[in-house]
């Protein structure tokens, strides 16, 4: 109920911001025809972007019960990880709501060149913002294990997760800047495949299945898993973005 109101008292704001500040204009509705030929436009992209979108937490939830199977101090570790790798991609998560419009824009007024320099220089700046926050993790490793714990089982399996899994931050973060960047250029089922490829096809059963059946610490193994699928990641989306170069025709949409 509490996330019910705290929504619907939120788009009131908007709306009333939209409607007082920026003039927002209320047509009357047009023909069933046009309304539903206008949802369909918005349909065609808005569903591969939401199934994209979900792609995440089914396969963390996935994850999450390969990781319980080797007891309680793995699941805890595994999740205070997740909190820390959810505070560690907010900066990267930021620019993947802002890059759509400025993407949609230029692609829009046939400004290719605007948008593949926009595309790089998102890219460039996640590797090397993730990096950098990759060395602070390493610098504080100790002191964040034990402020989350007491447990020195829980601890130690922290402190490896830091030590592994932030290196693959970068590339995570390239992956969904690039699904993001799909989505704007309306081409939101190449972004569908490359969060569906990464995430289950090498992350879930080609990587992290494997390890937690052949070695014990799954939380080791999980941090080497995404590591892996978010290198797999980088690679996919830019592979997709060069073959749209390769393909695209320097005209307005």
């Amino acid at each position: 109920m509490a996330s019910v109101l705290a929504w619907a008292i939120t788009t009131a704001i908007v709306i009333s911001i939209l409607v007082r500040r920026r003039q927002l204009k209320w047509r009357p509705l047009a023909s069933i025809h046009a309304i539903f030929r206008h949802w369909g436009e918005v349909l065609s992209i808005s569903i591969p972007a939401a199934l994209s979108n979900i792609t995440t937490p089914i396969a963390n939830g996935v994850l999450t019960a390969l990781v319980a199977s080797h007891g309680a101090a793995a699941v805890a570790a595994f999740g205070v990880g997740n909190r820390l790798e959810s505070l560690s991609l907010l900066v990267c998560l930021a620019l993947s709501m802002t890059l759509p419009p400025l993407i949609s824009q230029n692609y829009g007024a046939g400004q290719i060149t605007r948008v593949k320099k926009a595309y790089s220089s998102v890219i460039r700046f996640a590797l090397c913002w993730q990096l950098g926050l990759y060395l602070v993790f390493i610098l504080i490793a100790d002191p964040v294990s034990n402020w989350f714990t007491s447990d020195p089982d829980v601890a130690y399996w922290i402190k490896i997760w830091i030590l592994i899994v932030p290196v693959g931050f970068g590339f995570q973060a390239t992956t969904f800047l690039s699904a993001s960047t799909f989505n704007a250029l309306h081409q939101p089922l190449k972004a569908l495949w490359i969060s569906l490829i990464r995430l289950f096809l090498l992350y879930l059963l080609g990587v992290a299945w494997k390890l937690c059946r052949w070695v014990r610490g799954d939380v080791c193994c999980a941090g080497f898993g995404q590591c892996i699928n978010g290198y797999a990641g980088l690679v996919l989306g830019e592979a997709s973005f060069t073959e749209f170069n390769a393909a695209r025709v320097d005209t307005p949409i």
